[in-house]
This record gives structure tokens, C-alpha cells and sequence, in this order.
């Protein structure tokens, strides 16, 4: 991982039906043999039904049980992403940096956001008519479609890069800011399976943006996972959010080596 100074720029649920049938039969007193002999028949063909419905209603259960999303297909989304290229471009590399790049950023994590602009968790209304017409289906595709992209490397402001390092690697204890390589990796790749985002090369300007939006009270939805951040964002003021921002625009992986500062 390396450093280039100059710039400054950043589940489905599948619903499981369980299906309970309750079957109670009555016991009826024969006052004779004849009666008895009749009723029999009558409690058993009675039962048959409910218990063919039974068996019928089990395929059906499993079938509803296993019509989970599957995984995206990148070349199914190349095509459902081509809207997205106008904001975003078409390799996910944006050259406008008020919008974020989605190249290399996780799958899952896209598919999440997506479904909270379309629900209205997350506040945007330009993404909120792009993702309205979405299936589950479609996120994980375009999803797919970025992840396999690569992010473009950015660029750093050098003067910048000293405070904005410490805060990633280290985070500051007196003040209970945590190291944002904890969640996002030492060099911004972040964690797929927890659903932290991609940070490296993202543009300055879009990651700025959004942590002074955080840090103003703005929420990208009521659960836990998306409480995270707008807690951390509250202990920055305006200097640590420009040296991170301007940190992250220029981290980015070269030739396997370690993320250093700048040099002149």
C-alpha cells in the first residue's frame, strides 16, 4: 500500500414460512357396534385430506424457504448499472467528486444502500428514482458488476497526510475516536462480511461531504449498524475531517507494500 501526496478529494432476509397445521380429532361414544363401525371410516377420511394438505403444503414450504437472492452476476449487472455511469462512471470510477466511486466497493455493502435509498432509510432523492425500480436481484447484480472494477488511485495533500494517518491507523483515545483501520482495514478495503465499505482512493470531497453530514445529525438509518458512524463523526471537528478525507483519497494498494506517508 502507498501514498500520493497532492490533491484533496472520498440481506436478504429470505423469509422462512412455517406452516402449522393442528389436527385435533373428536372422540365420539358409539352407543353400539353399528354406529361405531360407521364412524370410523368417517374420522378417517376426514384426517386423509389434512394430511395430504400436509404433505402438499411441505414442497411448497421449502420451496418459498430456499427462493433466497442469489448471489450477483456481474455480467447481469453490467447492463442494469449502465445508469448508474452518469454519476458514478461506467467503471464505477467517478470524475465528478461529489460522487462517490463504486468501483471495488463491496458487493453486499452497495446492495444495503441501495435498499435503503429505496426504502427511504438512507435520504437522497436522486437515488431514491434510480433504485425504485430495483429488485433485490438487481442490487446484488450492479452490486457485483463495481465490485469487480478497480478503483482508481487518488491523491493526497501532503500537508494533510501526518494527522490524517494518525487518526486512521491510530484513532485518538483521550477524545474516544477509534482507528478507522479497525472496521475499514489498514488499507481501506474494508470488511465484506460486515458490511464496512471500501475507503481506499475514495474522492476527498465526497468523504468529507458525508462526515460533516454525520457530524450534523445525519442518520442513514435507526439500526445499529448505521448508528456507527454518525457517533464517531460527532468527536471530529473540521481539521480532522479534511486530514482524513484527504488521507483516504490518497490510500490506496501498490505492488503489495504497506501504506507510508508522503515524501516531499
Amino acid at each position: 500500500m502507498s501514498f500520493r501526496p497532492a490533491g484533496f478529494r472520498p440481506a436478504v432476509i429470505g423469509a422462512a414460512v412455517a406452516l402449522v397445521f393442528a389436527l385435533s380429532a373428536g372422540t365420539a361414544v358409539a352407543k353400539d357396534a353399528e354406529q361405531a363401525a360407521t364412524t370410523a371410516p368417517a374420522a378417517a377420511s376426514t384426517a386423509a385430506p389434512a394430511s395430504g394438505a400436509s404433505a402438499a403444503a411441505a414442497p411448497a414450504a421449502a420451496e418459498t424457504a430456499t427462493a433466497a437472492v442469489k448471489p450477483g452476476d456481474a455480467a447481469a449487472g453490467q447492463g442494469k448499472a449502465a445508469a448508474c455511469g452518469a454519476c458514478h462512471g461506467m467503471d464505477g470510477n467517478s470524475t465528478d467528486p461529489q460522487y462517490p466511486k463504486l468501483a471495488g466497493q463491496h458487493e453486499s455493502y452497495i446492495a444495503r444502500q441501495l435498499t435503503d435509498f429505496k426504502s427511504g432509510k438512507r435520504q437522497n432523492p436522486i437515488m431514491l428514482g434510480m433504485s425504485a425500480a430495483l429488485s433485490e436481484q438487481d442490487m446484488h447484480d450492479i452490486g457485483a458488476y463495481f465490485a469487480g472494477k478497480t478503483s482508481l488511485p487518488g491523491v493526497a495533500d501532503e500537508a494533510l497526510v501526518e494527522q490524517g494517518q494518525k487518526l486512521f491507523r491510530e484513532g485518538d483515545t483521550e477524545r474516544g475516536i477509534p482507528a478507522c483501520m479497525a472496521c475499514h482495514s489498514i488499507d481501506g478495503r474494508g470488511n465484506p462480511g460486515a458490511m464496512y465499505p471500501q475507503l481506499t482512493s475514495q474522492h476527498a470531497q465526497y468523504i468529507e461531504a458525508t462526515l460533516k453530514a454525520w457530524h450534523d445529525g445525519t442518520t442513514w438509518g435507526d439500526d445499529a449498524h448505521a448508528k456507527i458512524m454518525p457517533g464517531i463523526a460527532q468527536k471530529l471537528d473540521a481539521k480532522d475531517i479534511a486530514a482524513l478525507a484527504s488521507y483516504i483519497e490518497g490510500l490506496h494498494v501498490a505492488d503489495g507494500a504497506e501504506a507510508k506517508p508522503a515524501t516531499p
